[in-house]
């Protein structure tokens, strides 16, 4: 799709996004990036009164935003929200489908529970399928669509079976997406963030996060900000002929194994 001037200079006032997952974090975030480029933003989240603050922040500086405390595991929940954007702004041009759940503290995989397995699985994959079907079907004059992944979605992590298991899914899930409906003119892509200050690595303390940030060849933690400006680019006419693709925003995580001798002088 070739753009005008005029739309790369100017490519998101007055569109439409849906952001699941949207109460905090990368996906409260994101919200706010696309909020200040013009964007009407629907937010969807379990958490009712960190959706309705995000809202009224959004709303109090100036953009619109839109609140649907909304269960993705639940496909009636999920028709809702869609036909909740398009009846409310007549159109939904992009989609974040960012909420994800995990057990919490690392497991081995014989002792994870199946009832954990199965959560993470419903919100994390299968959540992101409803939300993709639904999203779709609702673009009909074409659109983007990112998924959140995680750098879980590469690699493997000890104790997070239920978790790397769903990620691997989103990444799958992505491509599948992208290839089938790339001829409706809807680009589908993922991130994979990695090491991100949000609310898990506040509560874990100063003292983690610093060791967390010293396995990074950057040696610092990400910000949610910088994922949501990743998101807003994969969704922006800059990015027109991307679309399958899986965007690491890890701070050099994934790229390999730090030289023997930078691991000696950081971890004598």
């Amino acid at each position: 799709m070739t753009n005008s001037p005029t739309a790369l200079d100017d490519p998101f006032t007055g569109r439409v996004v849906v952001i699941t997952g949207a109460g905090r974090g990368i996906g409260a975030a994101t919200a706010r990036a696309f909020a200040a480029a013009g964007v009407h933003t629907v937010l969807a989240s379990r958490d009712e009164a960190a959706l309705h603050s995000l809202r009224d922040e959004i709303t109090d500086g100036g953009g619109s935003a839109h609140a649907v405390p909304t269960d993705v595991t639940d496909e009636t929940a999920v028709g809702r929200l869609v036909e909740a954007a398009v009846g409310r702004f007549g159109r939904l041009d992009m989609a974040v489908n960012n909420a994800a759940a995990h057990g919490g503290r690392p497991v081995p995989l014989a002792a994870m529970s199946t009832r954990q397995f199965d959560t993470t699985i419903s919100v994390t994959l299968r959540g992101v399928f409803l939300c993709l079907r639904h999203e779709i079907a609702a673009m009909t004059a074409g659109g983007s669509i990112v998924n959140v992944a995680s750098t879980a979605a590469d690699q493997g992590v000890a104790g997070l079976a239920d978790y790397v298991t769903a990620k691997h899914g989103v990444i799958g899930l992505t491509r599948t997406a992208a290839l089938d409906h790339a001829a409706d003119g809807i680009r589908i892509n993922a991130v994979l963030p990695g090491p991100i200050h949000t609310d898990g690595l506040e509560r874990a303390g100063a003292q983690a996060r610093a060791g967390v940030a010293r396995t990074l060849p950057l040696r610092r933690l990400g910000q949610p900000a910088e994922v949501a400006q990743a998101i807003l680019w994969l969704c922006s006419p800059a990015a027109d002929f991307v679309t399958g693709a899986g965007l690491p925003i890890d701070g050099g995580r994934l790229a390999g194994t730090p030289s023997f001798a930078e691991q000696r002088t950081d971890n004598p």
